[in-house]
């Protein structure tokens, strides 16, 4: 089929056939290949008759819709090529478009005037990951989007706002970007750069960046480096890697604290402040028959509500386990080991019961950490 880009370039042979808008109606219902050429003869026809600034008329707005909905993908396509910039193109159709799968929704959403506020948090929720993070990245975007992305997490997107410096994002809603950089290290770089960064958030993120960043942060800031240098120290001399074969994971060194559990959960997050939380450290835990430790770890690592990884580990099938085990990183490969371990740790929980859980071994750890969440989102936190 040949593209409407391509079209719009042409007059058509007959323009006469095609003078009426209802009559392009009556070819965007009809199947025929013959058809829909004429009627995309006739849209270039119309969309070259438009003066800049005008909006194209009713009539050809419900043509837009009637072809978008029943094109093949490659017309889908150029209609979003064509008219991610148009200020003139029906918006139920753009949004529409914004929601197609990410190659044709792409350049609406980067592009499109027409897409507003209550269309963008659309995306949000209803899309996939690689329209968040094009959202995430649509220069511009006010403050109540920029939230938005804030409070859903997902690591991708907002690496991808903390590298658009034309959002509106505000000193408090940076402030909480600073703070997921604790547990996402991609945000630090370009919250290095942001040009919204001031001294007591430079301060903050100081702490977590490596000897490059810090060198370019104390380009751009005052920064108490003697002051910091002991902070991060007291931090992460608990975390400094141990030979293989070490002794035991330690617990947070704390004599005020006598609480086991609250020992772990400290620990954990000394290893979280210090960016020195992975994956490797919870199959350790469990190898080293800490289940508590690796409940809390796997929490903090995931984001997820302690309740939720609770709730995971008791469930009659491992898929929730999986799951979260496979968003935060731990191999496909070494899950049935870490598997049999928490068993033997928990009365045999999870049980065997098969809920799909061999069918999503594929799943990204983008898309585990939202099964994961939405599998568990009935539990409270």
């Amino acid at each position: 089929m040949t593209a409407v880009v391509q079209l719009q370039s042409h007059r058509p042979m007959d323009v006469d056939t095609l003078s009426s808008a209802q009559q392009l109606l009556e070819l965007a219902r009809g199947k025929g290949v013959d058809d829909r050429r004429r009627l995309l003869l006739g849209i270039a026809a119309l969309c070259d008759a438009t003066p800049p600034g005008a909006d194209a008329s009713p009539i050809l707005g419900e043509i837009f819709m009637v072809i978008a909905r029943q094109a093949e993908r490659d017309i889908r396509k150029a209609l979003s090529d064509s008219l991610a910039s148009a200020e003139w193109a029906p918006p139920a159709l753009i949004a529409m478009l914004a929601l197609d799968e990410i190659e044709i929704a792409r350049p609406v959403i980067a592009n499109s005037p027409l897409l507003k506020d209550q269309d963008l948090l659309r995306v949000l929720v209803e899309a996939t990951i690689e329209h968040q993070i094009e959202v995430a990245r649509r220069p511009h975007i006010s403050g109540r989007v920029a939230d938005a992305i804030i409070d859903r997490g997902e690591p991708a997107s907002l690496t991808a706002l903390a590298g658009n410096k034309t959002a509106e994002v505000s000193e408090d809603s940076l402030g909480r970007l600073v703070e997921q950089s604790r547990r996402i290290a991609a945000l630090r770089a370009p919250l290095t750069r942001h040009p919204r960064l001031n001294d007591a958030l430079a301060t903050q993120l100081y702490q977590w960046v490596g000897q490059s960043l810090r060198e370019a942060i104390g380009e751009r800031f005052r920064v108490d480096e003697t002051k910091l240098a002991e902070a991060i120290e007291s931090v992460t001399r608990p975390a400094a890697p141990k030979p293989v074969g070490a002794e035991p994971l330690g617990m947070a060194a704390d004599p005020e604290v006598t609480d086991p559990e609250e020992m772990e959960r400290r620990l954990v997050a000394k290893l979280q402040s210090a960016g020195q939380l992975r994956a490797g450290f919870l199959i350790r835990a469990v190898r080293e028959k800490r289940l508590t430790l690796f409940e809390h770890a796997i929490a903090a690592l995931g984001g997820f509500p302690i309740t939720h990884v609770r709730a995971a580990i008791v469930r009659p099938s491992p898929d929730a386990l999986f799951l979260a085990c496979a968003a935060v990183g731990i191999d496909r490969a070494v899950f049935p080991a870490v598997l049999e371990e928490i068993r033997k740790l928990n009365g045999g929980w999870p049980g065997d019961g098969d809920e799909g859980y061999a069918g999503r071994m594929t799943l990204p750890p983008s898309a585990a950490m939202r099964e994961f969440r939405a599998l568990m989102g009935h539990i409270g936190s």
